[in-house]
């Protein structure tokens, strides 16, 4: 392995692939586990230390997986669990990690257990393991209480002999019931099966939703549900005390190895809540969604990012940071826009990107997120400047959020069209020639392919693996500290260790480099003045 220490996690750089997106390896329009195997030495190339694989398990795919009908399997369009096997053999031997993501809060309604709780009567304890509850009203036709989906609509449905269940997100993932005590054993039996195979770590989705409140009180909200508690100090269902027990079993089990195995947290919560998820007992890490989701502005930035690295390092956890992921429209994207934070709803076609702007700002941005100390995430595709397909026929959109928010919401499609590798049409090398990949590849992402990227020597493929290059060669990046240097408006300069400056210019001049300092990396040109142009970030070794 590239890092022998066990606390590679502190700084590693996990790069996020969306399976049924990277790679197609038999040519049926889906991504899968051959086609990522093929794949491999790009990511080695690239000089990342982990993969965090999107859900590969048996599904429906009413949520892009994340409906998950078997927890202990792959999915047919994406393999076998011997392919999966090899696979983690063979990423280990290129000094790759790896991380699968497990969805804990709900399964499939093709899961077994739900169709058992279906076929069972109401007060059984098939029934005990969701969250079954009699309606509201005279004939109990009203849901239970007035929570609403994630993804829009109620969050209950009724079934054939009256009872209501539980779905936070689509009708099709039924909520579990975390204080039924064969849902945890399941999933302590389900973390070893995969920690057994080799399997790295694991990614906790929605890991601050595991817990509510039995009374099921009333939230008093007229829209569809958020991620996070919205301000409510006692939230009947996210981010409640109870998660932290179980997450506390989860990790005895992780550190039960010779080689511990690791957590990340998928937690949306309010400020100051996040530390909680990662004290010592508890998770390695956790996504900073304020980081990712934070306008392109310095002073915010840097709000962002000191209050990220205090908070956590109180319980001695490290930050990490991220500026996509395959629930949020591109960074290229909104970079481009004048509101450049994340705005909801997503894909906003009301404001216009500026893609030569964005990209500009993506680059910069790349060498921000890369320089601050801590671990860092990339997803699949940033490496090669992707943008937003915010085009996509109406009739190919799949996302939930479509459906039910009445064709108001496009989803995230957008963000999750197939990579491009080679070509100048599509399938770009995502599959063999004739493949017709699941979602429509733009064709302009001719000029976007990895083949593409290789021959520009300025592309950003080159500047990410220059950047990787040095984050583990120069032992300025390799420790956990920042020191903040004095820098005109607009602007974030910051020192490494003893000599690695980083200098990030979001102002709409240029601005003097410091002095005495000579650029290792930048962004885009600096031209023969020792300025820093707009929208431009550099690396700088003290002198």
């Amino acid at each position: 392995m590239s890092n022998a220490s066990d606390s590679w996690w502190r700084s590693a750089v996990i790069y996020q692939v969306y399976i049924r997106s990277f790679a197609d390896g038999d040519g049926d329009g889906t991504g899968d586990i051959a086609g990522l195997r093929s794949r491999l030495p790009h990511l080695a190339d690239l000089g990342v230390d982990a993969l965090w694989i999107n859900p590969w398990y048996p599904s429906p795919l009413a949520d892009g997986g994340y409906d998950v009908s078997d927890y202990r399997g792959i999915h047919p369009a994406y393999g076998t669990l011997d392919q999966a096997e090899q696979f983690i053999a063979e990423a280990h031997d290129l000094g790759l990690r790896v991380i699968l993501d497990i969805v804990p809060n709900h399964t499939s309604d093709q899961h077994p257990w739900f169709r058992q709780a279906l076929a069972a009567d109401p007060g059984s304890p098939e029934r005990d393991r969701f969250l079954f509850r009699e309606g509201r009203g005279e004939d109990g036709s009203l849901p239970p209480n007035d929570w609403h989906a994630a993804f829009g609509g109620p969050a209950w449905t009724r079934t054939p002999d009256g009872q209501w269940y539980l779905h936070l997100f689509a009708p099709e993932q039924p909520d579990l019931n975390w204080d039924n005590p064969a849902v945890r054993t399941e999933f302590e039996s389900i973390l070893r099966f995969w920690f057994d195979l080799g399997v790295d770590g694991f990614r906790i989705d929605v890991a601050h939703g595991m817990d509510k409140d039995p009374a099921l009180p009333d939230l008093g909200l007229p829209h569809f549900s958020v991620m996070t508690a919205e301000g409510q100090e006692d939230h009947p269902h996210w981010d409640r005390d109870g998660v932290h027990d179980i997450l506390r079993g989860w990790r005895a089990i992780a550190d039960s190895y010779a080689v511990p195995r690791i957590f990340v947290a998928e937690a949306h919560v309010r400020p100051g809540r996040l530390a909680a998820y990662v004290r010592p007992d508890e998770l390695h890490t956790a996504f900073n969604f304020d980081f990712l989701r934070c306008p392109l502005e310095a002073d915010r930035l840097r709000e962002v990012i000191d209050r990220s690295i205090t908070d956590l390092a109180a319980v001695g956890a490290p930050a990490t940071w991220v500026l996509s992921n395959h629930d949020e429209t591109r960074h290229v994207t909104r970079y481009g826009r004048p509101h450049t934070g994340v705005t909801t709803p997503l894909s906003d076609p009301h404001q216009p990107s500026d893609l030569d702007r964005g990209t500009r700002r993506a680059r910069a941005a790349a060498l921000l997120m890369l320089a601050l100390p801590g671990g860092a995430y990339i997803y699949q595709g940033e490496e090669l400047g992707l943008h937003e397909v915010e085009d996509l026929p109406k009739e190919a959109l799949q996302d939930p959020m479509w459906e039910r928010s009445g064709h108001t919401v496009r989803g995230r499609d957008g963000c999750r069209v197939p990579l491009p590798w080679s070509g100048d049409t599509p399938p770009f090398g995502f599959g063999p020639p004739g493949t017709t990949p699941w979602l429509p590849q733009p064709g302009d992402w001719k000029s976007y392919t990895v083949e593409a990227n290789e021959t520009d020597p300025d592309s950003m493929l080159k500047l990410y693996r220059q950047a990787l290059r040095l984050r583990h060669l120069d032992p300025d990046l390799r420790g956990e500290e920042l020191h903040w240097l004095d820098s005109p408006d607009g602007t974030l300069v910051f020192q490494r260790g003893n000599a690695l400056v980083c200098a990030v210019n979001l102002s709409d001049r240029p601005i003097p480099l410091p002095d005495a300092c000579t650029p290792l990396l930048s962004s885009g040109p600096l031209g023969d003045a020792p300025l820093l142009p707009p929208d431009t970030a550099v690396w700088l070794h003290r002198d």
